[in-house]
């Protein structure tokens, strides 16, 4: 053999895929547009086998809603959820990966289809992320940067799992060092009623259990992105301890009852994961992360033939439940209510509202308590009116207003007594639970609280028919609005009397489950 011919039989046994570095950026573009209006279709059968359980009719009708929410996102090309949420990355990069060009990081990549991504005029996703935030707080404007995890692993592949994840369920995130003795078990089941409804249940828990403090909360972020099996679990039995911690959490944590908003119900969690890693011997960190009721995450690899292949899910996929309301459904016309109009209403009954009502959430509610405290006028009068605690999604096409779900209205709280008492406003919309002050204070004014289900942000929307901003414009999605809206529905969460569903309802079905298993058949 020639010299010549055995260089080329050399080159060619050496040759390795070459990863082109916007196969990559448009696969991170692609993938969260991909997540932002499809479900994970193994969740969507989740939430379906929890409505055919479901025994409360206000959890029932929670994920109703949730549900027809989710076909209606897949079928629009909409996002399932306003908090189109913090990009989470994890990268994993082969050892023998070539890159067609290396003038950007994996980082600088991720960021570059994010920003793509959220500023798609298609389906724009709504920007979250704020840069200086122990100070300022500014909107970076394009949901940049995201979270990137990298590691570097064996091959020639590069795998990403990517996630869109909403600061309402983040933000109940739990972390703690447990004594090496101490029940795993035992912590969640404490934990978890604490956490209150704002993480939007049903949805996944992960467990990150083991290596440093820090390693845990990866570990437990990781474990989201894993498929819904705890059924196949529960058939095939468990084979580790790991298997055994994930069923015991899972059965204990539904019979508390918390449910669906938080409302009360058989079904909390539709599944359990745990990440694990040897610790130190005196150790044993262990961080609880939720996913809601809108978990998005897709997994792909690049193998040098293009960018990702992210193929749609059929919507005959997706289960033929509807939210219908029922007979005893409360009418409201917001534009001719009076306070005393909502002393009446009960806890638990639902409400289609119709008229305008004004929205405010987090900066929006700090300015104008700021401004009450100076003695300066409001820019718009909120004498008995409603204010919904939303910070939507630019709307495209014919569209009034994007996605516009309700966000955590327990962020609100330290606020409410002051709204109540000095701008006249007579109800709240929001998602979860109030703080027990909060509920005092609303019982107090005679004002109500209701409760729009979190999860459902495009059904929300629909009822929307008209929006303008009229305060705070600088202040992006969380300036005030005044909305329109036909038939929107929602919960009497707090009534006037301070009788509080967040509370009620899970503590019924506590009793309801445990009686059950007292007494089976």
């Amino acid at each position: 053999m020639s010299t010549q011919a055995m260089s080329a039989k050399s080159e060619s046994s050496n040759t390795k895929p070459v990863i082109k570095q916007q196969d990559f950026i448009e696969s991170i573009a692609d993938a969260l547009q991909f997540i932002s209006y499809y479900h994970p279709l193994d969740f969507v059968q989740a939430l379906a086998d929890a409505y055919e359980r479901e025994q409360s009719e206000a959890a029932k009708h929670a994920i109703a809603q949730m549900l027809q929410n989710s076909r209606m996102s897949a079928q629009g090309h909409r996002p399932i959820c306003q908090d189109t949420g913090i990009v989470t990355c994890f990268v994993k990069v082969g050892m023998d990966v070539q890159w067609d060009k290396t003038d950007m990081t994996v980082q600088e990549m991720v960021d570059e289809g994010t920003r793509r991504a959220y500023l798609n005029p298609d389906n724009p996703l709504r920007a979250s992320i704020v840069a200086d935030p122990a100070g300022t707080r500014k909107n970076t404007g394009d949901n940049t940067p995201a979270v990137v995890h990298l590691d570097m692993v064996h091959g020639a592949k590069v795998d990403v799992m990517i996630a869109a994840k909403g600061g309402g369920s983040e933000n109940k995130s739990k972390m703690v060092m447990l004594n090496p003795s101490d029940s795993v078990a035992d912590w969640v089941v404490e934990t978890l009623p604490k956490m209150g409804a704002g993480w939007c249940p049903p949805g996944m828990i992960g467990l990150g259990i083991g290596g440093t403090a820090e390693k845990s909360a990866v570990l437990a972020k990781e474990s989201l992105m894993d498929p819904v099996d705890i059924h196949e679990l529960i058939e095939r039995g468990p084979q580790n301890a790991e298997e055994e911690l994930r069923l015991e959490i899972f059965e204990r944590v539904n019979k508390l009852g918390i449910g669906a908003q938080g409302l009360g119900g058989l079904t909390t969690v539709v599944d359990v994961k745990i990440n694990s890693l040897p610790t130190h011997a005196a150790s044993k960190p262990v961080t609880l992360i939720p996913n809601c009721a809108a978990t998005r995450h897709v997994h792909f690899t690049l193998d040098g033939s293009g960018p990702a292949d992210l193929q749609p899910p059929k919507l005959e996929d997706w289960p033929d439940i509807t939210f219908e309301v029922g007979e005893n459904v409360r009418r409201v016309n917001l534009d001719e209510l009076k306070k005393d109009d909502v002393l009446d209403w009960k806890m638990g009954e639902t409400v289609l509202l119709s008229g305008k009502l004004l929205t405010g959430r987090d900066a929006a509610h700090k300015r104008i308590a700021d401004m009450l405290s100076k003695g300066e006028p409001l820019p718009v009068d909120f004498t008995d009116k409603f204010i919904y605690y939303v910070g939507p999604v630019d709307p495209v096409g014919d569209e009034a207003v994007g996605p516009a779900g309700p966000t955590t209205a327990t962020r609100m709280d330290k606020f409410t007594d002051t709204m109540l008492e000095q701008t006249g406003i007579i109800g709240m919309i929001g998602k979860a639970e109030r703080g027990q002050k909060t509920v005092d204070s609303i019982a107090q004014h005679k004002a109500v609280y209701l409760m729009a289900v979190g999860g459902a942000a495009y059904l929300v929307a629909k009822a929307v028919k008209k929006a303008k901003v009229v305060a705070f414009d600088d202040l992006g999605m969380e300036a005030i609005y005044e909305f329109e809206v036909e038939d929107m529905p929602v919960t009497v969460a707090v009534d006037a009397q301070g009788n509080n569903a967040h509370q009620a309802g899970p503590a019924t079905w506590a009793v309801k489950i445990a009686e059950a298993d007292a007494f089976p058949g």
